[in-house]
């Protein structure tokens, strides 16, 4: 699978979480600011390892802020009004 390929399939997979009306804070559960690849597991269960990963930029293995709108950006996780 292409890297184009791999980045629309995880967008098509996040968009229920926008129908679910979370935002990246409301997946935040422990309040740290990051997403963990558990934190967006636990409401997109089909974000795999490897979709996180395309995310996760600097590969520290969590979301930052700037991370999770990047992936809004690209069309990854969806826009948040907050």
């Amino acid at each position: 699978m292409t890297k184009y390929a791999a980045l629309t399939t995880l967008a098509a997979l996040t968009f229920p979480a926008l129908a679910m009306g979370q935002s990246a804070a409301d997946l935040d559960v422990n309040g740290d600011g990051v997403l963990t690849i558990d934190e967006v597991q636990a409401s997109m269960p089909e974000v795999t390892t490897d979709m996180f990963t395309t995310m996760d930029l600097n590969a520290d293995g969590a979301l930052d802020a700037e991370e999770i709108a990047a992936a809004q950006e690209a069309g990854l996780m969806p826009a948040t009004d907050g």
